[in-house]
């Protein structure tokens, strides 16, 4: 039986990945990349992919969802352009990694997660982490959070196909949504609202498990 490894060698691994798999692919935003050097993968993924957690892919986390590879997370959340005062809406907690970096970014992330088990994950991990500036949902993130709109930054984290309709309008005016579209080829969208109008660029071809949609049910709140 392997010995459990110590948080020196996970954060020399951290330190390895951010150089070789992101820096060196052109992701340039120092807040990014510092970002991304503070988040502790490791603390993100099931115990039997711990070993792999700053391999450059996926890993699985259950319920048939994954943790993306991190040059995507570093990707989609350079493309976005966070500033420090924006609220930004995550769709698609999974295993919280994405919400984490986010959070290291701006003062204020609103998160949502349709699968209820990683959701409860999720927020008790991030907060044992010490992030509070974080408000987690459970319910169907294609339908936003209304209540908290307009939002500057919209972040998808499965593949839709179709950038739902409520996330266009809790948009804010000058603000940018990102989202994986499409089914069999997915396409990662850049979209942005200005003068009241959306519109949308293809940046990179991606794969993304599908965003889960669910019934007409009261979504959970929980601050």
């Amino acid at each position: 039986m392997n010995e459990p490894q110590s948080e020196a060698f996970f954060e020399e691994q951290r330190q390895l990945m951010v150089d070789e798999q992101i820096a060196a692919r052109g992701i340039r935003d120092e807040r990014v990349l510092a970002a991304m050097r503070q988040v502790p993968r490791h603390r993100f993924v099931p115990d039997f992919v711990l070993e792999q957690a700053y391999d450059d892919g996926p890993l699985p986390i259950g319920w048939d969802q994954t943790i993306s590879q991190p040059y995507i997370v570093a990707y989609m959340t350079e493309i976005l352009n966070i500033r420090a005062g924006d609220r930004v809406l995550e769709v698609g907690t999974g295993s919280g990694y994405q919400c984490a970096v986010l959070a290291e970014l701006t003062a204020e992330v609103f998160s949502i997660e349709m699968v209820e088990p990683l959701y409860i994950a999720a927020r008790e991990r991030l907060r044992t982490l010490g992030y509070r500036n974080i408000h987690f949902r459970h319910g169907d993130g294609s339908r936003g959070w209304p209540e908290a709109a307009p939002f500057d930054k919209i972040i998808v984290t499965a593949a839709a196909g179709h950038v739902p309709a409520p996330l266009i309008e809790q948009l804010a005016e000058g603000g940018r949504l990102i989202v994986p579209v499409g089914q069999f080829s997915q396409t990662l969208m850049l979209g942005e609202k200005q003068h009241g109008i959306f519109q949308t660029s293809e940046t990179i071809p991606v794969r993304f498990v599908p965003l889960v949609e669910g019934k007409e049910k009261k979504q959970r709140g929980q601050d």
